[in-house]
């Protein structure tokens, strides 16, 4: 009967409840248990085991660039980095408003990481995610409108709660890249959130867009209102890089 049921669970894509219920009977932990505890035990299982799965499949989906979390933020003196604003940050209340977020800074200073952090943080609470490296964005958004799939592409953008624009101001946008980035925005405003890294100042995001009056139309949604972060400090990389050469020359 036991092994009867355990494939049933299987076949009904019960797989946490199988493994827990494998489990139990291998360490006889359900022989103590009521039959309600029993019964919550496997449901618990159940729900913990889809939970779990649910939140890799939205990490998997996000293709991050990093794989980062918030309690590996570094939060020295010099970075101008608020640990509570990122611990309110970290309750993704930002999404449930569609709000945005703006993290700019040198070269190497953490943008990324903390980015991916957030965006690591969205995923474990359910939400959808989207990481994209500005340049490849575009160039794929690019690719979409020469094989007809720009329109598929652009509804599973803005299909996700979330979308992380890494590297942003690289280049200047040409004219279908400023298209595409307009087109973005719009079908996020009011209903999706936006996190954008960029090595560039926001006040030169003009420059960047490059037409006015697309540029203001843009940065009116975006800006006026988003949660800015501005990193100071020296890279982070080149710290790691000089701790490494001391820990050879030791």
């Amino acid at each position: 009967m036991t092994t009867e049921t355990l494939e049933k669970m299987k076949q009904l894509r019960l797989l946490g409840m199988a493994r827990a219920f494998q489990s139990s009977l291998e360490s006889e932990q359900t022989a103590s248990m009521s039959t309600d505890e029993t019964i919550h035990f496997l449901v618990s299982s159940e729900w913990d085991d889809r939970q779990n799965r649910n939140i890799e499949r939205h990490v998997r989906n996000a293709r991050f660039r990093y794989q980062a979390n918030v309690e590996g933020v570094n939060y020295d003196d010099d970075r101008n980095l608020d640990r509570n604003m990122m611990m309110r940050f970290a309750e993704c209340s930002f999404i449930d408003k569609h709000e945005h977020i703006l993290i700019t800074g040198s070269t190497g200073i953490g943008k990324s990481y903390i980015a991916s952090a957030l965006g690591h943080q969205a995923c474990s609470q359910g939400y959808k995610v989207i990481y994209a490296n500005a340049t490849k964005l575009f160039a794929k958004l690019k690719m979409a409108r020469a094989d007809g799939s720009y329109i598929k592409e652009i509804a599973r953008i803005e299909r996700q709660d979330l979308l992380i624009i890494d590297d942003f101001g690289i280049q200047p946008l040409d004219n279908q890249n400023r298209s595409s980035l307009m087109e973005i925005i719009e079908d996020r405003h009011g209903k999706g959130s936006v996190i954008i890294t960029s090595q560039v100042p926001v006040h030169l995001w003009y420059e960047i867009i490059g037409e006015k009056t697309i540029a203001d139309a843009v940065l009116d949604r975006i800006v006026h209102d988003a949660h800015r972060i501005e990193l100071c400090g020296e890279s982070l990389r080149k710290g790691r890089n000089r701790m490494k050469n001391l820990e050879n020359l030791n």
